[in-house]
């Protein structure tokens, strides 16, 4: 005999709405959170903003997820962004569309979007919600079928279904710690090795205290192997970090880096910082200015086309002579100064740790999972949902998308 008809081992996003979900289609559920507070990172996720969801096509939506994509498919066929939006917005919360078809709270609080999940959950009869409780391990019987949970105290839970939501290892603070990893490899399932994704990237060359927390705006960003080949080019706004690169586009770079980084490869990054111009266009404009500004002295003359924390990188990277007049600015340190302007290039060498990292790139495996419920194909009775699992997406409301759809899937009967 059972107490519960389901027991679900996180309640993160994904968690708070696999409960939900199983619920409402009268089970009853009882909730574990390690921490002595549910949601913790969904209270911090988008800078305390929570962007929700994306109201992109689904083929376009795909696009944005790393790992295989078409896995989600069937869960998004259950639940997808118009459902989400449905949801939140029944139980209270308004919400509005922002650049980018991102969906946020209209309120610009993710504590909105976590009351709305929590209050349901504790106005339900059907939902047990346990904190302070960790899992050590699962209860497998002599059939290999999954049967419950074993507490951190020793003490025994059993229930037919368990549910594993207990995200990655981004933001550990919050509790995610990769202890659902530990129960994945007890049940025999392979795990991907978990990198930061979502996360700044680090140089080999120093940064210039001056440009620490600098901010570029419109400028591109290209990533490439040590041998030229193409790993992504992205558009928009980037800074500096203290040992590196940061901001939007350098978090979308590294869902293609982080794996190639990890591994030992070094890789290349150039920021092209007119990126509206092309070169032989740039070019002329050069000999204009510099003809026009002949008495000046190149590094005072460099504000023409750089702002001013970007001078001494410049003359750094292009070892001009910093007291040179333009008139004497021969071909050779025009070609250099050209090729700063269009190419600024650092050596990638490693992300910045889980500590920052939006998501985890990694986790089970996704051949070892039903797409259609999230079960596990090795251990009946045991399911997956939410950051656990080997999926992760670019910034933009993909990832909450699929905790939540993926824990749809996994909450039904």
């Amino acid at each position: 005999m059972h107490d519960n008809d389901l027991i679900i081992i996180g309640a993160g996003a994904a968690g708070m709405m696999a409960a939900l979900t199983a619920a409402n289609a009268g089970q009853q559920v009882l909730l574990l959170e390690k921490m002595d507070q549910p949601g913790r990172k969904l209270r911090i996720t988008g800078k305390g903003r929570c962007n929700l969801t994306n109201t992109a096509p689904l083929k376009e939506f795909l696009t944005h997820i790393g790992s295989d994509s078409r896995f989600l498919r069937n869960s998004f066929s259950q639940f997808f962004n118009e459902d989400l939006i449905t949801f939140f917005e029944e139980h209270g919360v308004p919400l509005v569309e922002e650049r980018g078809s991102r969906i946020f709270p209209k309120s610009g609080k993710s504590l909105d979007i976590f009351l709305a999940l929590i209050q349901e959950i504790e106005r339900s009869p059907r939902i047990t919600i346990q904190k302070n409780t960790s899992v050590k391990e699962l209860i497998l019987n002599e059939d290999g079928i999954c049967r419950g949970v074993v507490l951190a105290d020793g003490t025994r839970l059993r229930a037919p279904k368990v549910i594993v939501a207990t995200g990655g290892k981004s933001y550990p603070l919050t509790g995610s710690t990769g202890d659902g990893y530990t129960l994945a490899l007890q049940a025999g399932h392979t795990v991907v090795e978990p990198v930061p994704s979502l996360v700044g990237l680090v140089c080999e060359e120093p940064i210039p205290e001056e440009l620490e927390t600098f901010t570029l705006k419109n400028v591109s960003l290209r990533i490439t192997h040590p041998d030229g080949k193409k790993v992504g080019e992205f558009f928009g706004e980037m800074n500096f970090t203290d040992n590196g690169i940061g901001g939007p586009i350098v978090l979308s770079a590294s869902r293609l880096s982080s794996r190639l980084l990890h591994s030992g490869q070094p890789l290349r990054a150039e920021i092209d910082l007119k990126p509206a111009i092309e070169r032989e266009q740039l070019d002329k404009r050069l000999i204009k200015d510099l003809d026009a500004n002949g008495n000046r002295l190149f590094h005072d003359a460099l504000r023409l086309w750089l702002p001013t924390e970007l001078v001494n990188l410049c003359l750094q990277r292009t070892k001009i002579e910093k007291f040179k007049r333009l008139n004497q600015i021969n071909a050779a340190d025009r070609k250099k100064l050209l090729n700063f302007l269009k190419a600024v290039p650092f050596t990638l060498t490693a992300t910045r740790g889980f500590e920052e990292a939006i998501v985890t790139q990694g986790g089970v495996s996704l051949k070892e999972v039903n797409p259609k419920t999230m079960e596990s194909r090795l251990v009946p009775g045991l399911f997956f949902a939410g950051e656990i699992l080997d999926l992760d997406a670019d910034t933009g409301g993909y990832n909450l998308q699929i905790a939540f759809s993926t824990a749809v899937a996994a909450g039904k009967p």
